[in-house]
């Protein structure tokens, strides 16, 4: 198989390669293998979390009212760091 990538993945790539020791096809094979584990894991996050909304498990919410609670839960964590 051949893949081509832009030149500044390619210098990415190749510093990877000098880093590393590693060689070129195996940093990619592991590149790809990463990618595709991690798009099965969202995938499956995402049928699990819509089976939980079609069951009713799991409520939706407003992206207004879960961004609201998401900059509470930092701000909440970012107070407890500074009182450490």
């Amino acid at each position: 198989m051949e893949v081509h990538v832009r030149p500044e993945v390619q210098a990415k790539l190749d510093q990877m390669v000098r880093e590393s020791g590693r060689p070129t096809d195996e940093l990619v094979e592991d590149a790809i293998i990463g990618y595709f584990d991690e798009l099965a894991y969202a995938r499956e996050t995402l049928d699990r979390r819509f089976d939980d909304m079609e069951s009713g498990t799991v409520k939706p919410m407003e992206g207004e009212e879960a961004r609201r609670r998401l900059m509470e839960k930092t701000e909440a964590q970012r107070q407890r760091r500074r009182s450490a």
